[in-house]
């Protein structure tokens, strides 16, 4: 079995366990379904998509609800026309859906679970993806039969390897004594660091992936949002503790600081955050969401190097000042 790899020097880590090598920048592809996002449309979606591959990213993160019609599933396999399949490593989910109202819903039943594999791999226009996630537990099923679920998909053939996503340590320990999980997927970046304590050094023992969304929490971390930025009224970011009221005020002061430390290492906001990010023990790679080209080019440039000893204990420095964070989701 070969062993993971954590050298975070490389922009190219082993999946878990497995013979798979993704890359330590992954597209995350919720933005371009245009649930929450504003002004997408699938001509920049599908560029985006190409961009991503153009400058050295070759992990696609995608899920059967990413989009109420799966328009995230479908622009991927749009924008990998004439792709060697070799050439890309997929990720998608199952378990959530959109209901007849038009909101999300759980149902992370065996039989669910295996239509919407069969409806992803279609929409994708593959024979198999490399890691499929269950997307989230279901409360009216047991964990143990959505565990043993994704087993039966990889013994199909349909999916690789099983990763497992918004799971507690708990949750994940009793998924993985089902079907052996090579990613975890939850939420990490500079302000929200608390799977730190007890999920990664678990991940770690066990030769397990965590890919870790929100690094650059929506765009908060990105550089470009400052004090006089007004979001609009549907800007979904709205509802997120880090962008209101005098937690805005103080995530803001800490990008500051970050600008200052990017600007002595001669790279953007962005490229140093998810430089940074995929550099902490065991993370293995940075979700990063996209709907225009530029935005993938730049946090891909986070790859293949790494920032200056100063520069790792100014961030420290700045992340102590800015103090405990208010989050959406907590994960130990």
């Amino acid at each position: 079995m070969p062993v993971p790899s954590f050298d975070t020097a490389s922009d190219r880590r082993r999946l878990g366990r497995t013979d798979i090598e993704i890359s330590s920048v992954s597209l995350g592809c919720w933005p371009i379904a245009g649930v929450t996002s504003l002004d997408v449309n699938d001509a920049d979606s599908i560029a985006t998509i190409r961009a991503s591959l153009a400058a050295g990213v070759n992990f696609i993160d995608t899920a059967y609800c990413y989009g109420a019609h799966g328009e995230s599933e479908n622009l991927i396999r749009r924008a990998l026309e004439g792709t060697s399949r070799d050439e890309v490593v997929i990720a998608t989910k199952g378990g959530i859906h959109y209901d007849a109202a038009g909101k999300q819903a759980k149902d992370a039943s065996p039989a669910t679970i295996a239509r919407e594999c069969d409806e992803s791999l279609q929409r994708l226009g593959v024979e198999y993806v490399e890691l499929y996630y269950l997307h989230s537990p279901d409360p009216n099923v047991p964990l143990v039969e959505s565990a043993a679920a994704i087993q039966r998909l990889i013994d199909a053939g349909k999916t690789r390897t099983a990763g497992a996503s918004n799971c507690t340590l708990e949750q994940l320990r009793e998924f993985h004594a089902v079907c052996p999980l090579s990613a975890v997927q939850l939420p990490y970046n500079m302000l929200q660091r608390d799977i730190e304590q007890a999920t990664i050094p678990w991940c770690l023992a066990e030769g397990i992936s965590v890919t870790a969304y929100w690094p650059l929490m929506k765009g908060l971390l990105a550089g470009k949002i400052g004090t006089e930025t007004k979001l609009a009224d549907d800007d979904n970011r709205k509802s997120y503790p880090m962008y209101q009221g005098d937690e805005f005020e103080r995530n803001q002061a800490f990008v500051t600081s970050l600008r200052d430390i990017a600007a002595n290492v001669g790279r953007t906001v962005a490229e140093v955050v998810i430089n940074w990010t995929i550099s902490q023990p065991g993370i293995t790679s940075a979700l990063c969401g996209a709907k225009r080209g530029w935005q993938i080019e730049e946090t891909a440039s986070a790859m293949g190097w790494r920032l200056p000893p100063d520069a790792l204990a100014a961030i420290e420095t700045a992340i102590k000042a800015r103090g405990t964070a208010a989050v959406k989701r907590i994960f130990q």
